[in-house]
């Protein structure tokens, strides 16, 4: 008996009434997703999808408005010309992929070439340490706008903005207003022209820094993609206060992204002045929006979390096959602008698309 006066209930009274429930299991309707859906959760996780069948159809386009692109030789050359675009994308797409944007990735690569160039050309310094030093000085500005960003907790797009001016106050001020002549680097250092060296295969012409661009591309794929790092840097990308509560050091993280960036800018600098044959204070000054577009349109996510560094390179390409297509067709300037325009605005909105996907 209990302390009122009422009959204690045993175990089995308990099981009896368990046996008088009922036995029906919980049951949730089925989701029904139409082929629309999951072709939209397809291309989020493939975003290489569309720019590569956007790639292979303006190829073919416009090898039948032109028969002269649709050559070997003509599509070596539109890989050439957006080698340095496509490196620069590379970086671009790490910073991009942690939510952030740097605009002064042309900037950096502008300072280290001269850095690379003045070492190697007007002071005699070996080239392998006017580079490493041209590279050390690109990580260097890319660990400057991570502090700032990282540490400081400032916006990045304001940050890069700011460190754009410096950096290429910087340059002018480093160089004096004066290039660093082909002749002169023929002369005191011809190893710097090296990534313009070009070899046939096949029909193709295909210069050394072509090949960097893709040798590039795959280390950075592998460190993003098979590392732990990769994992640490998407995560901070997709929710950072998520990755911080379970153990990652975003701080830390998000610097040697940008220290990373850095550094892939510094390389780009010597396949630059290999690119061009010089060194000039007022180069690639177009580069900036360029890295941006081809990132954009390779599927990178402008809200972080979602990246492709072969779709940067192919973003790259895309842009470069418009500009070569264009023109070989007699298409005026202002229609390739149109042009590039236009695709940014079409990949910004299929970005936005395929983000409603996982909602």
């Amino acid at each position: 008996m209990s302390e009122d006066g009422s009959p204690t209930k045993t175990i089995s009274d308990f099981e009896a009434g368990l046996a008088k429930a009922d036995a029906n299991v919980a049951s949730f309707a089925k989701d029904d997703r139409s082929l629309f859906f999951m072709m939209r959760g397809f291309l989020r996780s493939h975003p290489t999808t569309i720019p590569t069948l956007v790639l292979l159809v303006s190829v073919i386009a416009f090898g039948i408005i032109a028969p002269r692109f649709f050559t070997p030789l003509a599509l070596s050359t539109v890989l050439q010309q957006v080698t340095v675009t496509g490196i620069i994308a590379i970086a671009q797409t790490l910073i991009i992929l942690t939510a952030g944007i740097d605009l002064s990735v042309g900037a950096i690569l502008v300072v280290t070439s001269l850095i690379m160039g003045n070492l190697a050309v007007n002071m005699g310094v070996p080239l392998p340490f006017a580079v490493l030093i041209g590279m050390f000085f690109g990580a260097l500005m890319g660990w400057l706008n991570g502090m700032l960003v990282a540490v400081i907790k400032l916006p990045p797009f304001i940050v890069t903005l700011g460190t754009l001016s410096i950096f290429t106050a910087l340059k002018l001020w480093y160089s004096g207003s004066e290039s660093v002549r082909n002749a002169d680097i023929v002369e005191k250092a011809p190893g710097l022209l090296w990534f313009g060296e070009a070899f046939r295969f096949g029909g193709a012409k295909l210069t050394y820094g072509s090949i960097s661009l893709v040798v590039v591309a795959l280390l950075v794929w592998y460190l993003l993609n098979r590392t732990a790092w990769g994992r640490h840097v998407h995560a901070i990308g997709d929710d950072p206060d998520a990755a911080r509560l379970s153990g990652i050091k975003t701080r830390r993280t998000l610097i040697s992204v940008y220290v990373l960036a850095g550094a892939i800018c510094g390389f780009a600098g010597w396949v630059a002045i290999g690119r061009v044959g010089s060194v000039s204070p007022i180069s690639f000054e177009t580069v900036n929006l360029g890295s941006i577009t081809a990132v954009v349109i390779g599927g990178t996510s402008l809200f972080g979390g979602r990246a492709s560094i072969m779709g940067s390179v192919l973003g790259a390409l895309i842009v470069g096959v418009f500009n070569t297509g264009l023109s070989l067709a007699g298409v005026d300037d202002y229609w390739q602008l149109f042009a590039a325009g236009t695709l940014v605005i079409i990949a910004v909105a299929l970005d936005q698309w395929l983000r409603r996907a996982s909602q």
